[in-house]
């Protein structure tokens, strides 16, 4: 791996080091045999651009709605569609949060392993709206 920065060299000028992954580029860092990216904000949210949330939408018998996540098994019901969009932002919104909490046990689920980049995009966004804004349905 080329450009790989010891953890000594980043505490020596943790500034520098800042400033050039906020402003420059992504910074990969060693400390003995482990490795980790620092990366900025900005650039996370470019890596996450195409995480989006299809729904299947289900119109039931009593005239409400059910969706279903095709990438994340997350189902809601709700009276109308817009209610049920909602709800799923909502429930996307808590299990990104549980997700993170117990980070091990969720990263480690073979079935769930898969889920950490659209959890990631979640827990990153500013509030319900934009959540319901990635929910194509």
């Amino acid at each position: 791996m080329n450009n790989v920065i010891s953890a000594t060299d980043v505490r020596k000028d943790w500034s520098l080091f800042i400033d050039q992954v906020v402003h420059g580029k992504p910074g990969v860092v060693k400390r003995n045999r482990d490795y980790f990216l620092s990366i900025s904000l900005e650039q996370v949210m470019r890596l996450l651009e195409g995480y989006r949330f299809k729904a299947q939408i289900f119109p039931e018998e009593d005239s409400s709605f059910t969706l279903s996540l095709e990438d994340i098994d997350l189902v809601v019901n709700a009276p109308d569609l817009d209610t049920a969009k909602n709800e799923m932002a909502a429930e996307l919104i808590s299990y990104s949060q549980d997700y993170f909490n117990e980070f091990q046990l969720y990263y480690n689920a073979p079935n769930r392993k898969m889920h950490f980049p659209y959890v990631l995009k979640v827990l990153l966004l500013d509030d319900i709206k934009a959540v319901y804004g990635l929910i194509n349905a």
